[in-house]
């Protein structure tokens, strides 16, 4: 029988076991991998997206030899402003302006308050057949829209609303995926300050307006930020719905331009005027992007 080993060599039991050595965290090798597996896929992202948009800012001032030509030009011989004059003198641009925006403040603030009214109903209100509702709403959610415009067309037209700029915001007035996401926000939310303003006697309304939007500001932001975008981006109801420049929208505009400019020389001008199209957003997104994160991260969780 062997003599136990003197205590200067036996293990300390308070002593964690030491496990395998960890890498640097400014190691070649873990910078590889942050630059292969996060950098370099980002980038490519980024390119694919923004490389057609420059492309299309650079192309709105160029000649057309420029742009039909077998010698690739990158960058415009000069920054002359001769093609958006004339995309906004060949088409009333100033009246596709003025429809989409009318149609986009008008259909996006109905379709928000729609859908925070409904989405407080279906957490805080009491009434039959609520879970039912809700897996309807989700069933809209799945159903394309351009199965139903045939039937918008028919009740529309019928109604007079034809080349009507209200014949373009009524049938989008619903708005599932807003319904969908204020939902799922909603119930993150502390049961407990609303039993709170329940007792103190405030209702509904009160409770809608003081307690659940000011704590929701980043997901209705979110809602209000994607049915913009949606309602300025539309572009098959309004094209099947208006045949008159006085109640197009601006992405319809660009087809009535494209017809006014069909040939090899107008690729200038038409990307002048997509450039006149998106821009309106694109500040608008940048404005309200910081929400777009915690919005959609704020309804991901319930619980």
């Amino acid at each position: 029988m062997s003599a136990p080993a003197p205590a200067a060599l036996r293990p300390d039991p308070s002593t964690p076991d030491a496990g395998p050595p960890r890498e640097r965290p400014f190691s070649r090798a873990s910078l590889v991998r942050t630059v292969a597996a996060g950098y370099a896929p980002l980038a490519v992202a980024v390119l694919v997206v923004f490389l057609p948009l420059l492309w299309m800012v650079l192309s709105s001032f160029k000649q057309p030899g420029e742009i039909v030509t077998l010698d690739l030009h990158v960058l415009p011989a000069a920054l002359d402003p001769e093609n958006y004059r004339v995309a906004m003198t060949t088409v009333p641009f100033g009246q596709f302006f003025l429809n989409s925006t009318i149609v986009t403040i008008v259909g996006g603030g109905i379709k928000v308050i729609l859908a925070l009214l409904t989405a407080y109903a279906l957490v805080f209100v009491r009434f039959p057949f609520k879970n039912l509702i809700f897996v309807l709403i989700l069933v809209a959610l799945m159903v394309p829209a351009q199965v139903s415009i045939l039937p918008n067309y028919i009740l529309i037209a019928g109604m007079g609303g034809k080349n009507t700029l209200w014949g373009i915001i009524l049938p989008g007035l619903g708005t599932a995926f807003g319904t969908f996401l204020l939902r799922q926000h909603f119930l993150t939310l502390p049961g407990s300050i609303l039993e709170s303003a329940e007792i103190d006697g405030a209702g509904h309304w009160r409770r809608l307006w003081q307690i659940v939007v000011p704590v929701s500001v980043p997901s209705i932001a979110t809602v209000a930020l994607v049915t913009v975008v949606s309602e300025w981006n539309e572009y098959i109801w309004p094209l099947i719905i208006t045949d008159k420049p006085e109640s197009m929208t601006l992405p319809v505009g660009l087809t009535l331009l494209q017809n006014s400019e069909g040939n090899g020389a107008g690729w200038g001008i038409m990307m002048a005027g997509a450039v006149l199209v998106i821009v309106p957003i694109l500040v608008i997104f940048a404005m309200l992007q910081r929400y777009i994160v915690a919005g959609l991260t704020q309804g991901s969780v319930t619980g």
